[in-house]
């Protein structure tokens, strides 16, 4: 016990003499910020989106389901992917997709100082701009990797950071059904990760979308989804909008 009490008393003098008095109560008083991961809403609305860095083959089919279920998904778009497949960045946009930026690089932007988080999420937004004339208001971080400083980089550049709670998996070669089955535990206010080019996710959204109707659960984009304004995100991750009902009009 007293060797313990010695090792905190020295790591705190450590901090002191390193710090100051003033940056040891900076140190014990940053608070760790968190995305939003989902929404705390109860008009069953859910929202599901395709990660896009690698290989497009997919991805027409993928809107081409969509629309016959009439619903509308995000796409979150690699720098790199849309220099490689322009022409398909406009139609997801032309077809009334959401689209977010998931870096310029994907990186691993937890380990980047700010000056170079902020280059990754400027030049894909610019990208995305440049094709679709709109402004880009959502990032998810590569690999799910973030900081306090990539976080708080987003937020100045006016993007709502996005992960998700319910992860399909479809990246590791999941069957159609596995896929529908990870999904199906869906909830209000969820968000759905997937990817453009898995392997069966185009087989797997029929079984998604037939399966949430059944739970009476709607699809809308992530950007109709979370709160813009008075809200706050809790230690899990859930978005919770101030003093509502966590109702929502969704066109």
């Amino acid at each position: 016990m007293k060797q313990t009490i010695v090792a905190i008393s020295i790591t705190l003098v450590s901090v002191m003499l390193v710090c100051g008095i003033g940056g040891i109560s900076q140190v014990f008083a940053e608070k760790r910020q968190v995305p939003i991961y989902s929404v705390d809403r109860q008009d069953n609305y859910i929202a599901i989106s395709f990660d896009a860095a690698w290989g497009a083959d997919k991805t027409r089919s993928i809107m081409d389901v969509c629309d016959k279920y009439n619903v509308k998904a995000t796409f979150f778009l690699v720098g790199f992917w849309i220099d490689k497949y322009p022409e398909m960045v406009a139609e997801i946009h032309s077809r009334g997709f959401e689209i977010g930026t998931h870096s310029s690089t994907h990186p691993q932007m937890s380990k980047l100082s700010e000056e170079k988080c902020k280059a990754e999420l400027v030049d894909s937004c610019k990208k995305i701009v440049d094709i679709t004339g709109e402004p880009v208001k959502l990032f998810r971080p590569p690999f799910g990797d973030y900081n306090n400083r990539l976080l708080t980089t987003a937020g100045n550049l006016g993007l709502y950071t996005i992960q998700w709670s319910v992860d399909s998996l479809d990246w590791k070669g999941l069957s159609a059904r596995e896929i529908a089955e990870r999904v199906q535990k869906a909830q209000s206010g969820d968000i759905i990760l997937c990817h453009n080019n898995s392997d069966h996710i185009v087989e797997a959204l029929p079984l998604i979308f037939e399966a949430m109707k059944l739970k009476n659960l709607q699809f809308c984009t992530i950007g109709d989804l979370i709160y813009k304004d008075n809200y706050e995100i809790d230690s899990t991750g859930k978005q919770h909008l101030s003093n509502s009902t966590g109702n929502m009009n969704v066109a």
